[in-house]
Order: structure tokens, then C-alpha cells, then sequence
């Protein structure tokens, strides 16, 4: 399929959004219209395609990110449905890095919710060119102006409306078309296939018209040859403007914004027609760049398949015990059979199959080129950001961001066998997913899992069982914290020992100074004079480091710290990098001690969308939690409360919001910073 088509017709796009959007189902309206799967799928019945994992189908929620591939007027769509839910903002991160452009989808209703921000802040770091469906406009509440005017003061764009609802919330049957003057409706025997082109109820022709006016005015702002002939009262038709908003929408400057019900099968083609006309094809985007790791000059790949072959590996996936990359082919060409180098960790691997996704389902292909997502099998060595390249032509591309996990929980096998088989699973999983970490406590034999939540860590828990047939005993979530000191200290470490017949002797004298918050660790040298021969620095740097991992108080890592290496004492015959190495450590462990330590938790950003009549309640909630509201403001009937609350007393929030507020309350958090633990 790919070798067939020209690079101008693809189109590589993401869906982002909050939770409960209609990402899913705006993503299985889209193939069915498209003709890729026979049979509508539904979130709420465990049927969506995309929605392939068991878990999801329970749980009617998106965990991990699927691709597949459409046809729409003559354009190959690769389309990436990406999870809402904050636990598994990775997985939008990683997709957003290889995608050449994104659909957000908005709920009528919620309009710009703290996940839309999260995504949406994500793909402007990345620069990839977007357009909004504002979808549910069947909907109780739903208001499409509202939507659109919160795009506009959250997100400080241009909203580009190139529709208007055709009737409101129950009474919803259709758009009216701005471009082409003319009414869209759809018929609801055909499940939303067939639609009909309809002039314009003269009853909205005013508004309508008003709105056309509108949408020129704005894009002729950007565009002279189109100003001249505004201001001169020409006609301006439908073909002479989507040009220019397309380049208008390339270059970030506006974003077009659609309506729709995906539920209930209307607004679906004409979004799959703005794809086609406004987002960009692989040749629309600039050059990857990348640093040449053999000259360190930055070089660049053009998406071309006469270029140097070269790919991103963004996603790892265990399909049946062996390892598949989802890979991002940038430029080049790629045949079943190749040897590639994964240039981040210098092996060079061979490509045993390449396959077309579709959500869980592949097809084989025997080669794939520039502009396309596929999956590799073969690829030992390979995880997420790795860059892969033709051997003759290495380049190094930039690597997918990450996040710190920030929840833990003690995890044991029920039976003997299972924990021999448990830690090699575990480590599957983490090379699947970078926010998933483990490690055994040398004190206490157990096994720690960490994630970026209590929903995050509940599904690796239930993966163990269901696909690894591993059952586990789990404990409560621990909130993972750090160590830092409040004073500054200095101290010095003596080591004179003798070990197997040889005398080790060396003496440091370290300074340790608090840092601001989240400022990270930093070790300088100011050895005086010849106190402490040159070769031993390492050494010194490497001792030191072995007390960052783990304070006094609680054994966490410590954060924050400036360790300065102020002198020291060595012997000639006596002196060893080993005897370093200890004595830094003990004057680092000396100092930390002295330095009044204190442990830090990790604070959440918590944002609560309630109903005025409960502000009280959510109010007096946060207060009892010790956290702290930083804002209220009115969203119509909604209060939205912001603030910032220590995750150790967030375990169990959502029932305890559901139950003082009758259900009618959301909320979302994510990680905001360490800081002093209110335990202390």
C-alpha cells in the first residue's frame, strides 16, 4: 500500500483529548466511514476497534495508544487514538513526537478541560498543526461558541469556525457548511453513511452570513492578494480560501474548528475532508533533525525516500513474548531483512518482518518507506526514542521526553514459581512503557512497582494475571518520596582500613548547600592545592553520587543538594580510588546528617469541576487533604477549584468526590513539584 502511494496524499494525524472527549469513537466513526472495518464499534458496549486491550473494553477508556490506516479521497490516513486519562500521558507524548498533525476533540458540554490543556500544551511543544471537532453537540448543554471561545482565551490561538451547529443540543441534525455556503445533513437510517446538501434555512441566512463574513475577514488578515479583493467587495468562494487556510493552519497561526455528534453519527466526513485540506502531509513539515554521532555536526533528512534511511522507535509492544517497535520511518527506505543502526545504543540489528498496523491486527508488507508508521519485529535491542538509521549514514535524532513516576506499591508472587517468572515480566512491561519502574528492596526482599498512578499501577497489576498468567499479592500505593537538607553543612570522611592484606587510607572534606526546588543535584571541585591527587576525582564524584541515592532519613534519593569537594588528605603507598570512593561517601552521609534533613513529597495540580451547590463541600475537602486552593472561577453552573494537594493524601479521592457530590463532580490532577512533607 505504501510503496503505491505518493508522499503528498499522507496524512500521519492524532487524536487528543480529555477523558470521556469521544476520541474512540470519533477515531471507529472514521473507519467506518472510510471502509476500513464493516461494523461500527462502540466505547460504552467493549466493542470499539481501537480499544483492542481487554482492560479498555472493561473499563471504556483508551490506556494505550493504537494505529491504523484509512483511505479517504485518495489520501492514506495513518491515524494514531491516544488515551485521556492523565496516567498515561506518556503514551500521548510519545505519538504527538512522530505525528505530522492532530484532530482535538472537544465535549460541547465540558468544553476546554484540564487534560484538553495537557495534550494540547504537548503537541504546541512539538509544533504540529491541529484542528478542533467539537463533538456531543447533541447534548443537554452543549454550545459550540462557548467551546470555541474558551479555545481561543485557554489556548491563545486563532479559532477558525468553518461551521455552525444546524439546530441545538436534542434537536442537533446537521452543520452548516461556511465555506461552501450550503447545509450538511445527515440521514439516520444510513447510520450516518449518506448525507444530503441542502440550501440554507433562510431563517439562518442572517447569522450565517454574518459568520462567512467573519471567517474571510480573518483569513484574508493573513493574506494580501485575498485583502484586496475582500476590501473590494469580490467574491470570495470556497476554492480560493481552503489554500490559504491550509498554509495558515501549517504555520500554527489559526486552527479550524468543526462540530459533530461521532455518537450519533453526524459531522464525521466533513472532518475526514478537513484532514485531507488543511493537515500536512510528510512533505509539508520541515526536515528531521538530528546530530551526526561520528562528527557531531547536526545534520538534517528530508522526507524523501532518495534520502539516507532513517526512523524513530516510539512505541514497544510484547506481542506473544517477542518484541514489537512501532517506528516512525522519517526518510529512506526499509526492506524486510535490512540491517539497521539503532544508533542511541550502538548495536546493529536486523529487520525480520515490517507490518502495517491496524489497532491489533497487522499486515505483512515486504518493504516501507518515507511518511509511514509500521511495526518491526526483530529489533532486540530497540526502546522508545532510540534512533534507527542506514549504518553508512548514522544520525542521532532527539529522544522522547519522559516523566518520573510517582506512586509505588510492594508487589509478591502467590506461588514460588511465579516470582522467578515475575521479575522478567516486569521488566517486559517497563520496556513497553517508560513511566512503569520496578526494583527489589535489598532490606526487605520486596518487589516495588512505580507509576504515575493508582489507575496506571491497578492495570499492571491486572496485566500480570491476564497476560502473564502471574498472580500477585499487592499492597497499598506508597507515594514516592525525596530527601533533601534545609541547612548547609560540611563534614569530613575518614577511611583507614585495611582489606586482604592492604592498607586503603584517604580523607575528604565535602560542604553540602540546599538547592531551590526541583533545581536537580550538582557536585563541584574546589580541591586547595595538591590535597587530593587528580586521578582520584572520579572516584570522589562517584562516592558522592553513591549518597545522593539514598538520605538518612527514609533511604529515597536526595534532591537539591550542591556537594562541594572542598580537600582532603591522601598517602602516597596507602591511597586507592576505592578508599576515595568510601570517604566521600561518608562525608557526604556526615554532612547530610548534620544538614537538618527533611523529606519531600510530591504535590499534585488538582483542578475539580463541581456544581455551584457543592463548592463547600470540595472546598472544605481540599482544606482537610492540607492542600491549597489557588483559584474559583465561574463556568457558567460549574465552579472550577484549582489548586495543589500532597498525592499522599489523594489515595481514594474520587469515591470520596462522588459520594459529597452525588456523583456530579469531576477531577483531574497531574504532578506539579516536590516540596517539605506535610507529614513533617
Amino acid at each position: 500500500m505504501a510503496e503505491r502511494s505518493p508522499l503528498k496524499t499522507f496524512r500521519n494525524i492524532g487524536i487528543i483529548a480529555h477523558i470521556d472527549a469521544g476520541k474512540t469513537t470519533v477515531t471507529e466513526r472514521i473507519l467506518f466511514y472510510t471502509g476500513r472495518s464493516h461494523k461500527m464499534g462502540e466505547v460504552h458496549d467493549g466493542t470499539a476497534v481501537m480499544d483492542w486491550m481487554e482492560q479498555e473494553q472493561e473499563r471504556g477508556i483508551t490506556i494505550t495508544s493504537a494505529v491504523t490506516t484509512c483511505d479517504w479521497r485518495g489520501h492514506e490516513l495513518h491515524l494514531i487514538d491516544t488515551p485521556g486519562h492523565v496516567d498515561f500521558t506518556i503514551e500521548v507524548e510519545r505519538s504527538l513526537r512522530v505525528l505530522d498533525g492532530v484532530i482535538a476533540v472537544f465535549c460541547g458540554v465540558g468544553g476546554v478541560e484540564p487534560q484538553s490543556e495537557t495534550v494540547w500544551h504537548q503537541a504546541d511543544k512539538y509544533l504540529v498543526p491541529k484542528i478542533a471537532f467539537v463533538n456531543k453537540m447533541d447534548r443537554i448543554g452543549a454550545d459550540f461558541h462557548n467551546v470555541v471561545r474558551q479555545i481561543a482565551e485557554k489556548f491563545k490561538t486563532h479559532p477558525l469556525p468553518l461551521q455552525l451547529p444546524l439546530g441545538q443540543e436534542s434537536d442537533f441534525r446537521g452543520v452548516v457548511d461556511l465555506l461552501h455556503l450550503r447545509q450538511i445533513v445527515w440521514l439516520d437510517e444510513t447510520l450516518g453513511a449518506q448525507y444530503a446538501y441542502e440550501d440554507i434555512d433562510p431563517s439562518l441566512m442572517p447569522d450565517v452570513l454574518e459568520a462567512r463574513d467573519r471567517l474571510v475577514a480573518m483569513v484574508a488578515e493573513w493574506d494580501e492578494p485575498l485583502m484586496e479583493r475582500y476590501l473590494e467587495g469580490e467574491a470570495i468562494g470556497a476554492s480560493d480560501l481552503i489554500p490559504v487556510i491550509r498554509r495558515l493552519t501549517l504555520q500554527l497561526k489559526v486552527v479550524p474548528i468543526l462540530c459533530g455528534t461521532a455518537l450519533r453519527n453526524k459531522g464525521i466526513q466533513p472532518l475526514l475532508d478537513a484532514i485531507v485540506d488543511f493537515l500536512p502531509s510528510p512533505m509539508d513539515i520541515p526536515p528531521i533533525d538530528g546530530v551526526n554521532p561520528q562528527t557531531k555536526a547536526r545534520e538534517h533528512r528530508l522526507s524523501s525516500e532518495q534520502e539516507p534511511f532513517a526512523a524513530l522507535a516510539f512505541k514497544i509492544v510484547m506481542d506473544q513474548g517477542r518484541k514489537m517497535t512501532y517506528a516512525r520511518l522519517y526518510s529512506g527506505k526499509l526492506k524486510v531483512g535490512d540491517e539497521v543502526l539503532n544508533v542511541s545504543k550502538g548495536a546493529h540489528e536486523k529487520v525480520s518482518r515490517i507490518f502495517q498496523m491496524h489497532a491489533n491486527k497487522r499486515e505483512r508488507l515486504e518493504q516501507s518507506g518515507a511518511g509511514n508508521i509500521v511495526a518491526l519485529m526483530g529489533l532486540k535491542s530497540a526502546t522508545t526514542g532510540d534512533s534507527l538509521c542506514d549504518a553508512k549514514h548514522p544520525i542521532l535524532l532527539e529522544p522522547i521526553d519522559t516523566y518520573e513516576p510517582v506512586m509505588s506499591i510492594a508487589v509478591e508472587a502467590k506461588t514460588r514459581a511465579d516470582q522467578e517468572r515475575l521479575l522478567d515480566t516486569l521488566s517486559k512491561l517497563s520496556e513497553e512503557d517508560p513511566t512503569f519502574r520496578f526494583n527489589e528492596n535489598p532490606d526487605t526482599g520486596q518487589t516495588i512497582i512505580s507509576g504515575m498512578g493508582e489507575l496506571h499501577l491497578e492495570i499492571v497489576v491486572t496485566r500480570l494475571d491476564r497476560d502473564y498468567n502471574i498472580g500477585v499479592n499487592a499492597g497499598k500505593p506508597q507515594v514516592v518520596y525525596r530527601e533533601t537538607i534545609a541547612q548547609g553543612t560540611s563534614a569530613q570522611g575518614i577511611f583507614d582500613r585495611e582489606i586482604a592484606g592492604a592498607r586503603h587510607y584517604a580523607m575528604v572534606e565535602l560542604h553540602l548547600t540546599p538547592r531551590a526546588r526541583g533545581k536537580g543535584n550538582v557536585v563541584l571541585n574546589k580541591v586547595r592545592g595538591a590535597s587530593i591527587p587528580e586521578m582520584f576525582f572520579p572516584a570522589l564524584e562517584e562516592g558522592i553520587r553513591d549518597g545522593l541515592s539514598s538520605g538518612s532519613l527514609m533511604g529515597y534519593p536526595v534532591v537539591d543538594v550542591e556537594a562541594v569537594i572542598l580537600g582532603g588528605s591522601f598517602h602516597e603507598s596507602f591511597s586507592s580510588e576505592l578508599a576515595f570512593r568510601v570517604a566521600a561517601t561518608m562525608a557526604f552521609k556526615e554532612a547530610f546528617d548534620q544538614g537538618s534533613p527533611v523529606l519531600l513529597e510530591p504535590y499534585m495540580a488538582v483542578e475539580v469541576l463541581a456544581p455551584d451547590e457543592f463548592l463547600g463541600e470540595v472546598l472544605g475537602d481540599v482544606n482537610l487533604r492540607k492542600g491549597r486552593v489557588e483559584s474559583i472561577t465561574a463556568r457558567k453552573a460549574i465552579q472550577v477549584v484549582r489548586g495543589v494537594v500532597p498525592l499522599s493524601r489523594m489515595f481514594g479521592y474520587s469515591t470520596a468526590l462522588r459520594s459529597a457530590t452525588q456523583g456530579r463532580a469531576t477531577f483531574t490532577m497531574h504532578f506539579s513539584h516536590y516540596d517539605v512533607s506535610s507529614q513533617s
